[in-house]
């Protein structure tokens, strides 16, 4: 049996026992969303998924990469069934577990492409490190409308936003190292004019979140900003020419950032700035202290 031909197997299966309890149901899906989940990134992706599906039905294929000494792909799908506030009827999204193990893991692109809900966007939340992906980042991009990274996930930042430049004509790119600063870069913009003459910047956070942040002042000031940096697991405090920034207070979590980033139509020419405004003082602008 061919690998569509033993999903839908699975899914008809699924939802006949689902109709048998006589409740009234909507399939319904506004994207097909895709994750790249390499080996140790498993329990993380299934626990941003959960807090998403109410926001965003989708068909929702998750892929296993994994070693092996031949190529196999094997299949498991399953049934999300939650209810919205004033409706009787109960929605249903599909998630479709794939491991590919051996040769096939390297073409993932073939393997999504029957399984896209025909006419709908296509979004790829690529988990761990961008580089890694080789021929298999190049098939995703050639089936996702919209890119999403977590490049806190990368090793080698900053250096590794090099990589991203390139792939913005390809694809509409999101980053959810950036969208967590959002909160920090309003407060840093409510303090224009004074912010224009900035000329240092120190982030007590993780190293991606405090790049980034430094690459969007030089990108909208359109000069030199220095960056000196303390390790934190989530951006605690951020310092303009020593003066203390105003916390903005609770940050969203990874479910709500990744539900903003699915939301976005386009490409976003502030974070793309913002990451070639990194790229171009990648190695003198950051020393820890």
């Amino acid at each position: 049996m061919g690998l569509v031909s033993d999903i839908e197997r699975q899914l008809g299966a699924l939802r006949a026992a689902e109709a048998a309890d006589g409740r009234p149901e909507i399939r319904t899906s506004t994207m097909t969303h895709l994750v790249w989940c390499p080996p140790g990134w498993h329990t993380d992706a299934r626990k941003t998924l959960a807090g998403l599906a109410e926001r965003h039905p989708a068909r929702t294929i998750i892929l296993l990469p994994e070693s092996g000494p031949r190529a196999e792909i094997v299949a498991h799908a399953e049934l999300k069934v939650f209810r919205l506030p004033g409706l009787a009827h109960e929605v249903v999204s599909e998630v479709i577990e794939i491991r590919l193990r051996g040769d096939a893991a390297h073409h993932p692109g073939s393997v999504v492409a029957p399984l896209l809900v025909s006419g709908l966007p296509v979004f790829c939340r690529w988990r761990g490190e961008l580089a890694a992906g080789g021929g298999e980042l190049d098939e995703i991009l050639g089936v996702a409308d919209r890119l999403v990274v977590d490049s806190s996930e990368w090793s080698r930042v900053p250096a590794a936003y090099a990589a991203l430049v390139p792939l913005f004509e390809r694809s509409a790119i999101s980053d959810i190292a950036f969208a967590r600063t959002l909160p920090w870069r309003r407060r840093l913009a409510a303090l224009w004019p004074q912010i224009g003459s900035v000329e240092r910047l120190r982030v007590e956070g993780p190293r991606a979140d405090a790049e980034l942040l430094a690459g969007w002042l030089r990108s909208r000031l359109k000069r030199e900003v220095s960056l000196t940096r303390r390790q934190a697991a989530a951006v605690e405090s951020v310092r303009v020419d020593g003066q203390q920034v105003e916390s903005p207070g609770a940050l969203p979590g990874s479910s709500d950032l990744l539900s903003d980033e699915l939301d976005r139509p386009g490409r976003d020419p502030v974070y793309e700035a913002a990451v070639r405004a990194t790229g171009t003082v990648a190695d003198a602008a950051c020393h820890p202290g």
